[in-house]
This record gives structure tokens, C-alpha cells and sequence, in this order.
């Protein structure tokens, strides 16, 4: 076992030169190119994985102001229809007023035509009674002379 121990004892004399280069080299490297290197990873994430996740968030907001686009345009378009619609609601009620105002005046020139109608009638009646009287009289002489002349001895047979 002193013969392993001391073999062990040697390597690890003989190991020490090359732990102590592995040191310098390791504390070389940290100090001179892994913070130089983990710089370059860095930008080189930066620059790929970095601009994909900036990208996708462009997209994303991108997307979301042409919904927002989207969403206005309908609410201006349903304020068009709603614009429209009053303006047609208004035109209607406009033409209902203008029609119904046209109604009530030929209503009110067939009442005064029936009662200027009525009143003609009148004034005819007025008129046509004296003289359907003196026709009537008329007639009625006629008819007595007509009698008369045939119940005279002279002007009929018996």
C-alpha cells in the first residue's frame, strides 16, 4: 500500500504543473474570451431570436390596430345607416305631413264644391217652383178648356 501511496504521491506531483496550466488557461479564457464571446451570443440572439420576438410583437400590435381599424369603420358605417335612416324617417314624415296637409285641402274643396252644389240646387228649386206652378197652372187651363169644349153643346156630339 506505501508502494500505491506513493505512486498516487507522484502523479499527483507530476499532476500539478498541469492543474496549475489548466488554471491559468481557464481564468485566461474567462477574463480574455467569455465575456467577449457571451457578447457576441448576445447580439447574435439580438439579432435572430430577438428580431423573431420583435417581429411576432409587431404582428401582433399590427394586428390589433386593424382590428381597432376595423371596429371604427363599423361604428362609422353604422353611424352612416344610422344617419341615413333618420334622413329617410325625416323624408317620410315630411311626405306623410305634405300629403295629409293636400288631403285636407281636397277634402275641403270637395265640401265647398257639394256646398256650392247644394246651394246651386237650392237656387234652382227656387227658381224651377214658380215655374212649375205657372205650368201646372198652364195645364190645368188647357185640361178645363179642353173639358169645357167637349161638355159644350156646340163643339161635341151628344
Amino acid at each position: 500500500m506505501d508502494e500505491t501511496l506513493r505512486q498516487l504521491g507522484g502523479l499527483l506531483l507530476g499532476s500539478v504543473p498541469t492543474i496549475f496550466l489548466f488554471l491559468i488557461t481557464f481564468l485566461s479564457y474567462r477574463f480574455i474570451v467569455h465575456g467577449k464571446q457571451e457578447h457576441v451570443l448576445k447580439e447574435r440572439y439580438l439579432l435572430t431570436e430577438g428580431a423573431i420576438e420583435k417581429a411576432r410583437a409587431d404582428l401582433a400590435a399590427a394586428e390589433a390596430k386593424a382590428s381597432e381599424y376595423e371596429q371604427r369603420l363599423r361604428e362609422a358605417r353604422m353611424a352612416i345607416f344610422k344617419a341615413q335612416e333618420a334622413r329617410r324617417q325625416t323624408a317620410l314624415a315630411a311626405r306623410a305631413a305634405l300629403i295629409a296637409a293636400a288631403r285636407d285641402r281636397a277634402q275641403k274643396q270637395v265640401q265647398q264644391a257639394r256646398e256650392g252644389i247644394a246651394q246651386e240646387l237650392e237656387v234652382a228649386k227656387q227658381q224651377l217652383l214658380p215655374e212649375s206652378e205657372r205650368l201646372a197652372n198652364a195645364i190645368i187651363r188647357t185640361i178645363l178648356k179642353l173639358v169645357a169644349v167637349a161638355q159644350s153643346p156646340a163643339g161635341g156630339s151628344q
